[in-house]
């Protein structure tokens, strides 16, 4: 899930359009699935594939900044880019 960072997630909502089950990932769990560590996640290069949620609020921005691996880099792209590369579903899914 790839949430605008002014958005808080309707975790109800989101387990709509998933139909799964939903918990908050701890840190292990985020390194294990992805290869990354918290804070530093990017929206691609992952260990496996992860279906991916992409909050429908960041299409509105010319350009957005994602963790490029590390807590400590970040990269820039523009939402049509972050849609492709990530073959994203793009959804409504904040809290109202």
């Amino acid at each position: 899930m790839i949430a605008s960072g002014v958005n808080r997630v309707d975790v109800n909502r989101l387990g709509e359009i998933d139909a799964g089950q939903l918990a908050k990932a701890d840190a292990d769990f985020v390194r294990q699935q992805t290869g990354f560590t918290i804070g530093g996640v990017p929206p691609v290069g992952h260990t496996q594939p992860l279906d991916t949620f992409i909050d429908a609020d960041l299409l509105a921005y010319d350009h957005l900044w994602a963790a490029a691996g590390t807590p400590h880099a970040v990269f820039q792209l523009t939402p049509d880019n972050l849609v492709r590369i990530t073959g994203g579903q793009v959804e409504e899914f904040k809290q109202i």
